[in-house]
């Protein structure tokens, strides 16, 4: 089973250059059994723009994700703690086997009408 995530372009890029290993979220998919996520960069793009691995998927305190993810978060410290302010835990999604697209995917090619507001389940 796959996700799609929506995610603001600056930081869908540094996902497929490497430098973003983690992606974080407030909330992720429930259901056993996602192995994939497909990358939907967001306005302006507007596109599926590359997938990737499922690898571990961390759940702690901020502060603590912060402490062992940082050196790949891909993002300021700045950043990462505006993200989960009022949050006592938060996910860090880890990131590999990532496959960036040379020709972007929109989602209508998916028979999807609009975008996540943070992912949806893909069959």
């Amino acid at each position: 089973m796959k996700v799609l995530l929506s995610i603001k372009p600056e930081f869908a890029l540094k996902i497929f250059n490497g430098s973003k290993r983690f992606e974080y979220r407030r909330a992720i998919h429930k259901r056993s059994g996602v192995a994939k996520a497909l990358v939907y960069a967001s306005a302006p793009v507007s596109k599926v723009i590359g997938e990737f691995e499922i690898a571990d998927i961390l759940y702690d305190e901020p502060e603590q994700l912060w402490n062992q993810t940082s050196n790949f978060s891909g993002i300021s410290e700045q950043t990462f703690f505006k993200y989960f302010s009022n949050a006592s835990k938060g996910y860090a999604i880890g990131v590999k086997n990532r496959v960036f697209y040379e020709t972007p995917i929109s989602l209508e090619s998916l028979n999807i009408s609009s975008p996540p507001q943070s992912f949806m389940y893909l069959e």
